[in-house]
């Protein structure tokens, strides 16, 4: 197995001193790893910027001639493009690092950068707002994995509550297949953008829902209560969000418990013990809890109307059937039922 350094210290041997220096900081290919910017490395030299961008500009177009002459650096861009081309034409960067792992030691995204910019072969498409840094062999190729990924955002968007109940892969074949894309090429399409991602319990989907990527204390308690299905104690979901760890910093229990407070999705179902309103859970005192449900059952009896009444609330019996007495609001029947007693 050949080394970076060696075929890279071959391919730059052709500049001269100052070109290699410059190249060398450019790219990041010292010690280090830093890539170094023009204004830096005119101040060590003592020249402007654009001699920098000058001298960089130069020594690439001779890098350019001697890459025809150098197998070892030919061979890693060959291999390049070969794997770029199986992939679709666009790869992110830890996946075409990989694939000269067992062939050359110590190739560095650096060293692909420094190819890329020198050969025009491939190209290098930095990180930002919504990619992973990756390679791409041509625009039209770069177009493609674009537009492939724009139509499966649309289409997950509109299939949101399919996905977070955990149908993301089976929608996502039946998409590969009506686009007629390899596997291989939406995979690799797919592994550039980041906008798409998993939560903690395995979810997956887009990273602009708060079910996938939550990024305020809300949206975590939300997460947490979704995935759970059933009321939790403030103290538990701020638990449940240290373990897992959601945010930069530590939650705690009076902040959880204030955004419960204030967020109408949260409803209050016991001492301190909180439940989604989307899972059936309303709001309400335990009087206004038996109202609507006699309104929406009929009449019952008083076992009866403590049993429902305690699949939505945490109360005790006793309390249900101290409010139940309340003869301003209900009327017992003679066979022992209750209903809501009309003004």
């Amino acid at each position: 197995m050949t080394s970076a350094q060696k075929i890279f210290n071959s391919l730059t041997d052709v500049l001269s001193p100052r070109q290699k220096e410059v190249v060398m900081g450019r790219f990041g290919l010292v010690k280090n790893g830093e890539v170094e910017t023009l204004a830096a490395l005119g101040k060590r030299y003592g020249v402007t910027r654009e001699r920098i961008r000058q001298i960089e500009a130069a020594a690439l177009e001779t890098l350019k001639e001697e890459l025809g002459r150098n197998p070892g650096a030919r061979d890693v861009l060959e291999r390049s493009k070969r794997y770029l081309k199986d992939m679709g034409g666009v790869a992110n960067n830890d996946s075409l690092l990989k694939q000269h792992a067992g062939t050359v030691e110590g190739l560095s995204d650096n060293h692909l950068i420094l190819l890329a910019k020198t050969s025009q072969e491939i190209h290098a498409h930095p990180e930002d707002k919504h990619h992973w840094p990756f390679y791409y062999l041509s625009k039209p190729h770069l177009k493609a994995a674009l537009a492939f990924v724009e139509r499966w955002t649309g289409l997950l968007r509109s299939l949101k509550s399919e996905v977070l109940a955990g149908r993301y892969d089976e929608h996502l074949k039946q998409f590969i297949r009506r686009t007629g894309a390899k596997e291989a090429h939406a995979q690799a399409y797919l592994s550039i953008s980041k906008k798409f991602g998993v939560n903690p319990f395995g979810t997956r989907g887009l990273t602009e829902w708060p079910e996938i990527n939550p990024r305020t204390v809300r949206d975590r308690i939300y997460l947490i209560l979704a995935k759970e299905r059933k009321p939790l104690h403030f103290e538990k979901i701020t638990q449940t969000i240290n373990q897992l760890g959601l945010g930069r910093r530590r939650a705690s229990a009076p902040t959880v418990h204030n955004e419960l407070i204030k967020d109408d999705r949260f409803v209050l179902v016991g001492r301190g013990i909180y439940a989604l309103g989307e899972h059936g859970y309303e709001p309400g005192t335990a009087r206004e809890v038996i109202h609507r449900i006699l309104k929406r059952k009929g009449t019952m009896r008083p076992r009866e109307i403590v049993l429902a009444v305690q699949k939505e609330r945490f109360f005790k019996p006793n309390t249900v059937l101290v409010n139940l007495q309340n003869r301003k609001f209900f009327e017992r029947l003679k066979n022992g039922t209750y209903q809501v007693r009309e003004a």
